[in-house]
Formats: structure tokens, sequence, C-alpha cells
């Protein structure tokens, strides 16, 4: 069996953070708004659920659904503030018109983090050439992650993406971790464990309820036995 895997688990506030931990996450998403598929959450969210768990945190830096930068300026004001709120691991991931990685964006906001950690979310889902994305990416400094579902469509469709990507780990683009997130289901994960991966990305998933409900312990601690193979 190879190492323990990562659980990441999308939280809106205090509660889903606190049930997440609880259940046994190793780090959560923060976000808001679902409706856009997930927004910068407020700087005081930010506060109250570092003051609130010990894991580690990835906050959203983005302003409107889709996945184009839209106004820098202001992308690069939200994450200072959000910074000073005490965010230090962030989720971030920009597009050109033509589907190609928006690279000025993406260096901008990047270089303002100053070497925190960061993923490149499912932005890389959408693009034109996720190759060529990953080999433009392979430098910045504190991208140590991507977040992919292997398709658009979800882990459903791709499957094939995500297992040919794992083979790939150590090419040049093809460092980083690969978060497997996006329509996951817990029986995907055989497929996906045996082929390497080892970081998960939850939202629904972790709410039996849907979005208009919180986060279950419950539920996180499933993914967890499962992902530990008990």
């Amino acid at each position: 069996m190879s190492k323990r895997a990562v659980l990441e688990v999308i939280a809106l506030d205090v509660e889903d953070a606190v049930a997440a931990q609880a259940g046994g996450a190793d780090r959560l998403e923060l976000v808001t708004d679902m409706a856009a598929d997930g927004l910068s959450p407020a700087p005081a969210t930010v506060a109250g659920i570092r003051a609130a768990v010990d894991i580690d945190l990835r906050v959203m830096l983005r302003l409107a659904d889709g996945f184009a930068a839209g106004d820098v300026d202001r992308l690069v004001r939200v994450a200072g503030d959000l910074r000073g709120a005490g965010a230090d691991q962030f989720v971030l991931g920009f597009l050109g018109v033509d589907g190609g990685v928006d690279l000025a964006a993406v260096e901008r906001v990047a270089g303002l983090l100053d070497g925190c950690a960061w993923t490149f979310h499912r932005a890389i889902d959408r693009a034109a050439d996720r190759d060529a994305l990953r080999k433009q990416l392979a430098d910045l400094p504190g991208l140590d992650t991507y977040l992919t579902a292997g398709a658009a469509e979800g882990v459903d469709a791709g499957l094939p993406t995500l297992e040919a990507e794992a083979g790939r780990r150590g090419e040049p683009g093809y460092g980083q971790t690969l978060l497997v997130g996006g329509g996951l289901r817990l029986d995907h994960v055989p497929r996906l464990r045996a082929a390497g991966i080892d970081a998960f990305h939850i939202g629904g998933a972790a709410r039996p309820s849907g979005w208009e409900g919180p986060v279950s312990a419950g539920a996180v601690r499933e993914w967890r036995r499962v992902l530990d193979g008990e």
C-alpha cells in the first residue's frame, strides 16, 4: 500500500471545518458561493476557521464563476486581505479566452503569495492543452498540487487521463501532487489508489443533505476509512 492518502474537504464555515476535522480530513479548501463553483471567502470567515481547527487550510482566490482572472488588481487585494486573516495556502487558476493558461495573471497572483503553497484548481480540466499548461507552470514558486477530475465532465470521464498523468510523475510539469476531485465517489478509490494516486478532494460527498446542509463528520469518516484501506 502506498503512503497514507490526503483527504481534503470543502468547508464553507466554522461548522463545516470542525466536522471535517473530526471526521479525519487532513486539509480544508475554504470557499463561498458553491452556486458559482466556489469563490473567495471573506477574511473574517478564514480567521474564524483558522481559530477553530488546526489542520491545513487552502483558501480559494476566485472572484466570479468561470475561469477568467477578471480584475487582477482586485484579486491581488483580496489575496492580501486573506493573508492578513491568516491564510498561508491557496487555490487558484486562470485561463484565457483561447483555453490556454493566463500566465500573466497566475504569475502576478502567485508572486504576491511569496512562496505560499498553492493548488492550481480544476481550470486544468477546461484547458485546451493540459500538458502545455503543466509545462508552462512547472517552475512557478509554491505550486505543489493540481486539483483535477481528469476531464471537464468529472472523474467518470477522466479516469484514463488521471491514470496516465499519475504514471508521468517526475517528468517536467508532473512533479506536483495529483489531487482528484470533481464527481469523485468512493467506488473510484480502488482504481485511483492502484494508479498511485494518494490525494482526494470531496465537497458534496461530505454533505448527505446536499449543499444546503453542513459537512457530516460521519461522511468524512467513511472516506477516511476507505482511503486508509480499512
